[in-house]
């Protein structure tokens, strides 16, 4: 077992208070905001004046894993809670954000014409020990040239240290036509895992939540556009909602792909007293997505060029399906996603600068590894239960299950393009114990199998992680699906409330690809923490 101490530190409006559907129920009445120290520690007033609200999360923790990897200051989760290439000993760990990115941010609502509003936000999200910018990229930088056994813990990100680093956008918000946001945004697919993961996109507890791979429709540094236009709506009286999103610009404006679009379709079906059901498609293409690679020990590449990354540039596609299902104090959660990874039809002829700022010379760039086209199926399942307003308690399963997309066939650990598969089953349970502190207790155990765990020196991890989380992670809407301001916050937390659905607060995710060289990675993890918000 583990202990970890985790407090986090913020103020937020509720994501009901950033309408994004058309004809959504009216949000409730925001709480009025802090007026005084103790108001602000003892109760769920936001920070909030003249329509701007300033909120965050501070999540600190320490752990013990069988088979961990020191502490990074620049990867988003200080440690590796999945398993890795380099997960090799047992250790104790400072381990923060756990439940969720620690981060500070800035949002906010202005009023133009009754029902048509001005919407921004802007987030940044940070090391809490170090108070370093969360930066995945950096911390394969830290690595380069040093052998696994040696490594600090390390993993690509979407975050990689810039000021906005979790979202920057703005635009508006109509109760008849929708909402239209431009800037740095979540994907399609990262706000439906959010909404649709039964761990709630936690990194202890979640391998969907640890990892980039499903939300970045294959690759993590997908998980986020910086120049992207997004538009929901609700099409009629709640007959389907309908959502849309395309990048404008490629490398040189901070994305990691050359071209993206993806498409995604709902629905909330009421079932009287049976309950309801909430479903949602998503489909996605990225061109010339980019996963960063380190540069290895004693290799060429390196000793000429130690101060910059590989990469491995694929054209991706995705399709990813979502259901929910919530009977009383009951939900059910499934979801699977099909991603197809091939090579760029349009390879680069030149080096260029990612998203972190460090230079990837065209020598160290793959574009040719997909001699067949590599096909990942992503399946996880998973039920929450409210026993009270303040306490639930939630189990999940994953799986990943790859093909071998080699010259020849093959499903051993021989390479990692052979045929492969992760398991990982976990549980937690959570208590709102004040406004704005949880504590939450739980496990992971994760598993890679033949080309999944190609390279692995462990290939198996037991994680129990227990703590105290703040700000409160029940205080989310009661909704169901995606019907929610998506995400007009990357607010807080993304734990799961015991009493709605939970899926307001995308805060993160996310790391490296399981699939690839760098492997599904993190093995046995314990932990307590608590957070506060």
């Amino acid at each position: 077992m583990a202990s970890t101490a985790a407090i986090a530190l913020c103020s937020a409006a509720q994501a009901a208070d950033l309408p994004v559907y058309t004809k959504a129920p009216p949000p409730p009445l925001a709480p009025a905001s802090c007026s005084s120290p103790q108001q602000f520690i003892v109760t769920d007033c936001p920070l909030t004046y003249y329509g701007i609200t300033v909120y965050g999360t501070i999540d600190v923790g320490a752990g013990y894993e069988t088979h961990g990897t020191p502490f990074n200051r620049n990867i988003i989760t200080g440690v590796e809670e999945l398993v890795q290439k380099n997960s090799n000993r047992a250790q104790w760990l400072l381990t923060p954000n756990g439940l969720s990115q620690s981060n500070i941010g800035i949002k906010g609502v202005e009023t133009i014409t009754p029902g048509f509003n001005f919407v921004f936000d802007l987030n940044f999200g940070f090391d809490p020990y170090s108070l370093t910018p969360a930066n995945g990229p950096r911390s394969i930088l830290d690595n380069n040239g040093v052998p696994l056994a040696l490594q600090t813990s390390n993993a690509d990100s979407s975050r990689a240290g810039q000021f906005y680093n979790n979202v920057g956008y703005a635009g508006f918000s109509s109760q008849t036509y929708g909402t239209l946001t431009f800037g740095r945004q979540n994907s399609l697919e990262l706000d439906g895992v959010a909404a649709y993961d039964p761990m709630g996109n936690s990194y202890a507890f979640s391998v969907i939540g640890w990892q980039g791979t499903a939300v970045g429709g294959g690759d993590t540094e997908d998980a986020r556009v910086s120049t992207g236009f997004k538009y929901r709506a609700e099409v009629g009286d709640k007959w389907f909602r309908v959502g849309a999103m395309a990048q404008v610009g490629g490398y040189d404006q901070n994305n990691a792909t050359q071209g993206m679009y993806a498409f995604q379709v709902g629905k909330d079906v009421g079932l009287g007293a049976a309950g309801s059901l909430s479903l949602d498609a998503i489909y996605t293409n990225d061109k010339g997505a980019v996963k960063s690679t380190m540069l290895a020990a004693g290799s060429a590449a390196f000793a000429a060029a130690p101060n910059t990354l590989g990469a491995t540039i694929s054209d991706d596609q995705s399709v990813m399906l979502l259901a929910k299902y919530t009977y009383k104090q009951l939900k059910l959660y499934a979801g699977y996603e099909f991603i197809d990874f091939a090579n760029p039809s349009s390879p680069q002829t030149a080096g260029f600068t990612d998203i972190a700022g460090i230079p990837v010379l065209l020598s160290n760039i793959s574009q040719t590894g997909f001699v067949n086209d590599e096909h990942l199926q992503i399946v996880w399942t998973g039920a929450r239960y409210a026993f009270t307003d303040t306490l639930d308690a939630g189990v999940a399963y994953y799986h990943y299950d790859q093909n071998s997309f080699g010259k020849t066939f093959c499903n051993n650990t021989s390479a990692s393009t052979c045929a492969g598969t992760l398991d990982a089953f976990s549980a937690n349970v959570d208590w709102q114990f004040a406004k704005k502190f949880d504590a939450y207790a739980g496990f992971m155990y994760s598993r890679v199998h033949a080309g999944l765990a190609n390279g692995y020196l462990f290939t198996n991890n037991f994680a129990p992680t227990a703590g105290p989380v703040a700000p409160s992670t029940h205080s989310a809407s009661n909704v169901s699906g995606l019907y929610l301001p998506i995400l007009v916050t990357s607010l807080t937390s993304s734990q799961i409330a015991p009493g709605g659905a939970s899926m307001w607060t995308v805060t993160d995710s996310l790391m490296g690809s399981p699939y690839d060289g760098a492997g599904v990675e993190r093995l046995d993890d314990a932990r307590v923490g608590i957070r506060a918000r």
